[in-house]
């Protein structure tokens, strides 16, 4: 897919965004406007992919979202990859829909591995499947994502030494480092101290990108790949904006978890730019 405009697509992501979670006044816009360019990136260019979805993801590149919350840009982009329908996004957070709030295995969606949700998880499944991957000779990848403020969660720091203990270095881990969690700043609710110090203490190789430069998280994403088999798994510590390509809504907690409002939906879509691949 290297002939897909990112910049156009990642757009369309973001009116996708507003539009799901304001039709069902529900959902979590910030976070996942700023991770927008990076799962754009992710999944249309970077990621090695097999047609179709296969739940084991033998012979290629595997992506888990531990911070489940931001559902609606992995299900805006898992559709545009065509994992399923475009108009199934109109269906976000209704009953018996199978785009839940938090993405889920029981609904058997396509591109969805992990439930997630339940904050501080995914990296253990993520070291997990690093794991299976070596035992099997296979030498792709696992992606995860995880949010600054999920890394208050114990269990991440467990799975933080194993993986390093393992020397699983075909894992690239992304933090979207936005400063902001449901209840305020990170540095506020419980400060993180310096992530990068904690991650080279425990072993990790780290690297910083710009996760709102769709050309930073091409180039660093990039070098990790790269940086792949040399014996320590890969952190890339994102910074983003939350609520970005949304003025109003940028760059605080209060869009974590609420929907716009009808006017504020207008403004928002004003402030992005229809786009040729058109809204479902």
């Amino acid at each position: 897919m290297s002939n897909i405009n990112l910049k156009e697509m990642a757009t369309q992501v973001r009116r996708d965004i507003v539009r799901m979670v304001h039709k069902v006044q529900s959902g979590h816009p910030g976070g996942s406007l700023g991770c927008t360019d990076f799962l754009t990136a992710l999944y249309f260019r970077l990621m090695e992919r097999k047609p179709g979805f296969d739940m084991d993801g033998a012979g290629e590149d595997v992506f888990f979202l531990s911070n489940g919350h931001i559902s609606p840009v992995f299900y805006s982009v898992l559709a545009r990859c065509g994992y399923f329908p475009v108009a199934e996004l109109g269906t976000f957070r209704h009953i018996n829909s199978r785009l839940q709030g938090h993405p889920a295995t029981h609904e058997h969606l396509p591109g969805v591995r992990i439930a997630s949700g339940s904050l501080g998880q995914g990296l253990s499944v993520a070291s997990g499947a690093a794991m299976a991957k070596r035992m099997n000779n296979d030498n792709h990848i696992v992606y995860s994502l995880h949010g600054d403020g999920e890394l208050q969660e114990g269990q991440n720091w467990e799975a933080i030494m194993f993986a390093a203990h393992h020397k699983l270095d075909n894992l690239i881990a992304t933090v979207d480092f936005n400063g902001q969690q449901i209840d305020g700043p990170t540095d506020k609710v419980m400060g993180l101290g310096s992530l990068r110090a904690k991650f080279e203490a425990f072993g990790w190789l780290v690297m910083d990108m710009d996760g709102n430069d769709m050309e930073d998280v091409l180039k660093v994403m990039g070098e990790a790949k790269v940086a792949t088999g040399n014996g320590k798994p890969i952190c890339v510590l994102m910074t983003t904006i939350m609520g970005k390509g949304v003025a109003f809504m940028e760059g605080t907690h209060e869009w974590h978890g609420i929907a716009p409002s009808d006017a504020q939906l207008s403004e928002a879509l004003n402030l992005l730019p229809e786009t040729t691949l058109g809204d479902y």
